[in-house]
């Protein structure tokens, strides 16, 4: 392994550190947000490429999320210097994480049903989830904040945290283009069900791991809310399966175990009730809990931050050595080597 080789890595993890530390104090900004930019330009591409069929919503996605790859395949070869590559990563991954902002509308909807203003907080709710407020009471606000916190945790921080560790800038763009995409036309309206189907089968894809890595790590968490880790873990291998999500629901499963609470039921959404089953098998949401979940996602964030930088630090620093591919990887050289001498001992019939 050459200097250079463990360098390249090392720039990478101080990057996502340094990007995850500035989302952690200053947050999103409150104009010019990189997202927000891409979702408009986003909106204007599909006024030139709709059509209700799956076709051009596969190329609307190719163009957009291609084209976010290239944007940060471009950053990284024009940051030369260690210095100028750490400060591109930082920046994306600060571009790209919602950490921050996530626990500010949480804790200002805890704020509100503390007050017991549901007016403020039915209006509050809207900026987290998309199912309708208006006959919802002071709990069930509660519970579907709870729900946001979760999902949000892991595809606001955990999944941009590991597909940068794996890719770079460009994992930490195209994963949030992909991200978006699949918020602003993935949904099952009669609009966007075939046109969308790309932007959300991508999303569920990209979303697999970090999902199932965000609950592993909810879980492991759950002792600092007054949980348990078998019996978060027990939750998810249980009650997962019932969300209409194949990764929501693990996330929302895990938090639910941890918190001792029941997520899930039927929420409404412009006018059609969905059942998202439910999830766990304690008590309903109560207003205090909200603050408990925002604990858990800080810390669900935090254990998700030190996995990807042991990631980068092995990934980044294996596709840059003189060994091609995994086969770079010291573990799997290892477990390649104990194959062959195993395979040489067994007589061929």
């Amino acid at each position: 392994m050459t200097l250079a080789n463990r360098s390249t890595a090392r720039q990478t993890a101080a990057g996502l550190l340094l990007g995850y530390a500035v989302d952690a104090v200053v947050g999103d900004p409150q104009r010019g947000h990189p997202v927000a930019a891409f979702g408009r330009l986003a909106a204007g591409v599909e006024r030139r490429t709709y059509a209700s069929r799956r076709g051009p919503g596969v190329a609307h996605v190719v163009l957009l999320v291609g084209g976010s790859a290239l944007l940060g395949g471009a950053a990284e070869r024009l940051a030369r210097r260690p210095v100028a590559r750490v400060v591109v990563t930082a920046a994306a991954t600060w571009a790209v994480l919602g950490g921050r902002s996530l626990r500010r509308e949480a804790a200002i909807l805890a704020d509100q049903l503390g007050r017991a203003d549901l007016a403020a907080a039915r209006v509050q709710v809207t900026h987290l989830v998309g199912r309708d407020p208006s006959r919802l009471d002071g709990d069930q606000i509660a519970r579907a904040c709870v729900e946001s916190v979760a999902e949000n945790t892991s595809d606001a921080v955990v999944a941009p945290l590991l597909w940068g560790a794996v890719a770079g800038v460009p994992g930490l763009l195209a994963y949030r283009a992909a991200n978006t995409l699949d918020a602003m036309v993935g949904h099952r309206s009669e609009r966007y069900l075939h046109f969308g189907w790309a932007a959300a089968r991508l999303d569920d894809v990209l979303n697999l791991v970090p999902a199932r890595l965000a609950g592993l790590l909810a879980a492991l968490a759950a002792p600092l809310v007054g949980g348990s880790p078998q019996v978060a873990l027990a939750v998810v291998r249980r009650d997962a399966g019932r969300h209409p999500s194949p990764n929501a629901g693990v996330v929302e499963a895990a938090f639910a175990g941890a918190l001792g609470v029941r997520l899930g039921g039927v929420n409404v959404y412009e006018g059609h009730a969905e059942d998202r089953g439910t999830l766990g098998d304690g008590r309903s949401v109560q207003v205090a809990d909200v603050a408990r979940s925002v604990r858990l996602s800080r810390a669900t964030s935090l254990l998700s931050l030190a996995v990807a930088v042991g990631v980068a630090l092995v990934v980044r620093r294996a596709r840059s050595s003189p060994t091609p591919g995994w086969r770079s990887i010291p573990a799997l050289r290892v477990g390649r080597a104990w194959v062959r001498r195993r395979a040489v001992r067994i007589p061929r019939p």
